[in-house]
């Protein structure tokens, strides 16, 4: 037996355990913060989605009227999923005279006024 046998430690040292702890924490942190962008994502996803809707709505209401759209500007305001949609359908004149544009523009109001929607359509004058 030799007199300068020193103990063989195992574990961690307090400093080894710290720098996992503060590793660990940034880890669950920027998980935490990829969490709420994935909700808000969803929320917005969600809110555009129905702006689209309203869009397309007013579009088949649109093209399933007899009487063509008048040229110019026409509003109006839609309830749709729980929340108030204005819509904004401009029609406009095309080079083949057959033919009115209607560019349709759809807002949200509410928590839902940064969603927004174009849909643009040819609709025949005749039917």
């Amino acid at each position: 037996m030799s007199g300068n046998s020193q103990p063989t430690q195992n574990g961690f040292t307090l400093l080894e355990i710290m720098v996992a702890l503060a590793i660990f924490s940034l880890a669950a942190l920027a998980m935490v913060r990829l969490q709420g962008y994935s909700v808000r994502s969803t929320s917005n996803l969600g809110d555009s989605s129905m702006a689209w809707q309203v869009a397309r709505n007013v579009a088949v209401e649109i093209l399933s009227n007899p009487a063509p759209p008048t040229l110019g500007e026409t509003r109006g305001e839609e309830m749709n999923g729980g929340q108030n949609w204005r819509w904004t359908a401009t029609a406009s004149p095309t080079d083949n005279t057959r033919l009115v544009m209607v560019e349709i523009d759809v807002v949200g109001t509410g928590n839902a006024a940064l969603r927004k929607a174009r849909l643009t359509i040819a609709r025949p004058v005749e039917q």
